[in-house]
């Protein structure tokens, strides 16, 4: 069977758009025709250091214009870039680097990298590289490993997730079916572009011909600015995002041509979308991974107040069911693991065929999520199903506490997990981050709890803390919630 092949998404976007912006970053803004020509002299250069087709490049790179270049150059050479994540220590690095058998480590000289095995290429050296003319590939297979990405994992070592060009093309025609298009869009990406919310914004640009507006980092002040001063349409956030942009916009309004916060990261808090709909800011709820290439399930803005809370629907492209754990299709509302299937989901993990069986079942993608399908087909993401909490019996899911928690308006942050308990198996207790001057009791905590949650989720105990530990993408890690220093 012949693969399917199409024209070099940058080398076509450039041919069939060669002014429109494609990149604005720190005052400077590059066309689609000068990001191939810097792309294809990058291309050049690598060449010249020795990567070649086929070779892994680990890629350590902040958010930055120089990083666009490089991940699309990469690219035009055939040489699939392992992302890593910038917060990593170097012992993990070099984990990654030794699992993805990495060619080269493309990095920032401000990251720290002890690793003496492999060929280190300092952004400096990449620049003042001899640039050879580049072997472009004029086509691209669909099914060619374009990025890899590591999971964070909540057990074990992470795994490579594999994202083909085929993932990306379809991840980015099913938002466009679902978002709309519109040829003034500009999608702001302020998330890491070591992440895949954020890589995907820039094969939606170069698939699109859409402009991206790229930040450094999440800055609440230079978001709001640059929405209105660079006619910003859509922004990827996730929860703690939208929650600052929601304080700091006070009564004022964004502009009409902003048309939606694209909201992932995991099930969002019921009291930031009930503030966002009193203050009119146009929030798509989203849900999705690294393994779908970004979304695979969005509620549509008709169905925002009516569906509150709804992750939404598939993407035209993808299918979407709940299992149970013997293997049956859940009845509607009925908690059971989210499974997925389409173009976009990626076809396994780097050199670990024994994940994929473990993951795939016919053609289904097991996520690992806990969640319920409404009766009119709605997604209501719970849990992941490593932070589910069993206690007497009873599922409980931390995400919901938290929500409760974070209604009330003394709770800036808050996170939940399960400890071991004698007479339950397992008791939720909740670790809080208050606001600025704040107060609140324990006991006047519990009492909140108590008029909004069954008794058997009400938390045990609660630990005041000064921050909750998340990861690069902002999602909060619960393994980690009783490592952190707890203030008394």
């Amino acid at each position: 069977m012949q693969s399917e092949r199409m024209p070099n998404f940058l080398k076509n976007r450039a041919y069939l758009t060669p002014d429109r912006p494609a990149v604005i970053f720190n005052g400077q803004e590059v066309t689609f025709q000068e990001l191939y020509e810097h792309s294809a002299e990058m291309a050049g250069k690598l060449q010249y250091l020795g990567i070649k087709k086929g070779d892994y490049a680990g890629v350590l790179l902040k958010n930055h214009i120089d990083t666009v270049v490089i991940l699309f150059a990469l690219q035009l050479i055939g040489v699939p870039a392992v992302i890593l994540n910038n917060r990593l220590t170097p012992k993990e690095i070099s984990w990654q680097l030794k699992d993805s058998k990495a060619a080269c480590l493309i990095l920032d000289q401000e990251f720290p990298c002890e690793d003496k095995k492999i060929p280190l290429i300092t952004k400096e050296i990449l620049m003042s590289a001899i640039k050879e003319t580049p072997e472009i590939l004029e086509e691209i297979d669909l099914s060619a490993v374009c990025t890899v990405m590591y999971t964070s994992g909540t057990t074990g070592n992470p795994k490579g997730v594999i994202q083909t060009f085929g993932n990306h093309w379809s991840s980015a025609i099913g938002s466009a079916l679902n978002l709309g298009l519109t040829e003034n869009d500009r999608w702001l990406c302020s998330v890491p572009l070591f992440h895949i919310s954020g890589f995907s914004i820039l094969m939606k640009s170069v698939i699109y011909g859409m402009p991206v507006v790229l930040h450094e980092s999440f800055n609440v002040d230079k978001t709001l600015e640059d929405i209105t001063d660079k006619k910003v349409t859509i922004m990827s956030v996730v929860g703690t995002m939208l929650a600052r942009i929601t304080d700091a916009i006070g009564e004022s309004k964004l502009p009409k041509y902003f048309r939606c916060f694209l909201l992932g990261g995991g099930p969002a808090p019921l009291p930031l979308l009930e503030a966002c709909l009193e203050k009119g800011l146009p929030v798509y709820q989203t849900y999705g991974m690294t393994e779908t290439s970004s979304q695979i399930v969005t509620l549509a803005p008709e169905y925002s107040i009516s569906k509150l809370g709804s992750a939404g629907k598939p993407l035209f492209l993808a299918q979407l069911k709940i299992q149970l754990e013997n293997g049956q299709k859940a009845q509607p509302k009925e908690a059971g693991e989210i499974v997925v299937k389409g173009p976009n989901v990626t076809p396994g993990y780097l050199y670990r065929p024994d994940v994929v069986k473990d993951k795939f079942q016919n053609g289904w993608f097991c996520t690992g999520d806990i969640g319920y399908i409404d009766e009119d087909g709605f997604l209501y993401v719970l849990d992941r199903r490593s932070d589910l909490i069993i206690s007497g019996g009873e599922n409980i899911y931390p995400a919901e506490i938290e929500s409760a928690l974070l209604a009330h308006p003394a709770v800036l942050d808050a996170g939940v997990t399960g400890m071991e308990d004698r007479t339950w198996g397992q008791v939720p207790i909740a670790y809080i981050v208050l606001k600025e001057g704040a107060e609140v009791s324990k006991d006047a905590l519990w009492q909140f709890c108590a008029e909004r949650l069954a008794k058997y989720k009400i938390p045990k105990t609660f630990h005041f803390t000064d921050s909750l530990p998340r990861n690069a993408a902002k999602k909060l890690m619960r393994r980690k919630l009783r490592e952190s220093r707890v203030l008394e």
